[in-house]
């Protein structure tokens, strides 16, 4: 599976595809199960490029643990926790709250 991340062009937030626009958290991320839709994120990701959106378009692989998806590789991980020096900061700290 696949998900469709970017950094918001405003403010350098990490943001990934969901329900139609850019949302802050990976919880409930557009999953691309097939090329086809691999396919379709890409050109969202393109086109929002091209409107100056956001930068860094990438499709990554993403799994669903307990409902939630989560990006597979450390790198990803550590974009959508935010931080990892303090767990009280960043995503991470907003989903303890």
């Amino acid at each position: 599976m696949k998900i469709l991340t970017a950094n918001r062009l405003g403010d350098g937030i990490a943001v990934w595809y969901a329900d139609g626009g850019w949302a802050e958290t990976v919880d409930y991320a557009d999953l691309a199960r097939d090329k086809a839709a691999e396919d379709r994120l890409e050109e969202i990701g393109t086109k929002a490029l091209a409107n100056n959106e956001v930068v860094d378009v990438n499709l990554i692989d993403a799994e669903v643990v307990g409902g939630v998806v989560e990006p597979v590789r450390l790198r990803e991980k550590i974009r959508a926790a935010g931080p990892t020096i303090r767990n009280d900061i960043g995503k991470q700290a907003g989903r303890a709250a």
